[in-house]
C-alpha cells in the first residue's frame, strides 16, 4: 500500500455557480510533505472539505489508508487530524475544557501531548479561546491535529497568521511529525517560501482542474523561465512548454527541460513563487504532461 491518500476523477459543483472541480485525480505516498498550491478559489479548500467529508462529491472515489472513503468514513475520520484557515471550536471554552471535548472524541486523544504542545506553543490554558488572536488559534488548531495519533494532516492555510519564528517552528515540527514514513502531510498555503522549504511534492491547481503534480526537486532542478520573442517561442519544442504568459513584445514561458532551450535565449531558473505564478497566469500549453 504505497498511497496513503488517492482522488480518482473526483468532481464537485455548486448550485448557481460557475466553480466546479473537474476530474481531480491524485495520490500521495506515506511520508511524504506535500504542497498544494492555487490562487483562492482555485479549488483547494474544496478538495480538502471533499476528503475530510465536510462536502459532499458528486462523482469519483476517495481512498484514504487503502480504504474506500465513502464505506469507511468514521474509521478513516479518526486518523486524519485538519486545520483550516478559521479556527472552529467553542469560543466559550478554555484549552483544558476542549481537551475534555476531544477526549470523547477520538479514540487515541493523547492529553499529555496536547498539554505538552500547549507549552511549546505558549498558550494559556485557562482563557477561553475566542480571545486568541489568529495565530494563537492557528497553534491551537495545529495542537489539536498533532495529538490524536492521526496519520493524515490535512492543513489549509496552517502557517496563516504566524509570525517568521513561528513559521519555522512549525515548519520542524512538520517534518518530524513525517519523518517514521507512516505519516503525510497534505499542505495549502499562500506562502510559498514555506512549501519550498518543506515539501517534497507539489500538486498545482487552477480552475477546479489539476495542473501539474511533480517532485519538488525535478521541478526546481530542471524546470526553468525564459524570456524571448514569439519568434523564438514558435521554435521551441512543444514537448516542454509547460505555461506562457506574453507581455507586450515578449513572451515568459516555463519549460520543463532547460537544457533544450538554446544558449542565445535569456533562462533564470526561477523561484517556486515565481514559476507558480506563471502557472496560475499563463496559458497552459495543449501538450503538458502532468
Amino acid at each position: 500500500m504505497d498511497s496513503i491518500l488517492q482522488l480518482k476523477n473526483v468532481t464537485k459543483t455548486y448550485p448557481n455557480a460557475r466553480f466546479q472541480l473537474k476530474d481531480v485525480s491524485f495520490s500521495i505516498p506515506y511520508g511524504s510533505i506535500v504542497g498544494f498550491i492555487g490562487e483562492n478559489g482555485a479549488g483547494k479548500t474544496t478538495t480538502m472539505g471533499t476528503i475530510i467529508g465536510t462536502l459532499k462529491k458528486d462523482q469519483g472515489t476517495i481512498h484514504v489508508f487503502g480504504q474506500n472513503l465513502a464505506e469507511n468514513e468514521l474509521e478513516i475520520k479518526e486518523r486524519i487530524g485538519v486545520v483550516f484557515d478559521e479556527m472552529n471550536f467553542s469560543h466559550h471554552l478554555n484549552a483544558l475544557q476542549l481537551s475534555s471535548v476531544f477526549r470523547n472524541v477520538y479514540k487515541k486523544w493523547d492529553e499529555e501531548k496536547y498539554l505538552q504542545y500547549l507549552q511549546l506553543f505558549s498558550l494559556p490554558k485557562r482563557e477561553n479561546v475566542g480571545g486568541f488572536s489568529r495565530g494563537m488559534s492557528m497553534k491551537l488548531s495545529i495542537a489539536v491535529a498533532l495529538s490524536h495519533d492521526a496519520n493524515l494532516l490535512i492543513l489549509d492555510e496552517a502557517t496563516a497568521g504566524l509570525d517568521p519564528v513561528a513559521r519555522e517552528e512549525m515548519i520542524e515540527i512538520f517534518e518530524n511529525y513525517v519523518k517514521d514514513g507512516q505519516r503525510t502531510i497534505l499542505l495549502s498555503s499562500h506562502i510559498t517560501s514555506d512549501i519550498e522549504k518543506i515539501a517534497n511534492e507539489l500538486i498545482f491547481i487552477k480552475n477546479g482542474e489539476i495542473l501539474l503534480h511533480i517532485n519538488k526537486e525535478t521541478m526546481m532542478e530542471h524546470y526553468a523561465i525564459i524570456t524571448c520573442d514569439e519568434e523564438q517561442f514558435n521554435q521551441f519544442d512543444k514537448r516542454v512548454i509547460v505555461s506562457y504568459l506574453k507581455k507586450a513584445d515578449k513572451m515568459e514561458v516555463l519549460i520543463s527541460n532547460k537544457q533544450s532551450i538554446p544558449c542565445s535565449v535569456q533562462l533564470k531558473t526561477g523561484t517556486l513563487d515565481e514559476m507558480t505564478l506563471l502557472l496560475m497566469k499563463g496559458e497552459q500549453h495543449e501538450r503538458t504532461h502532468f
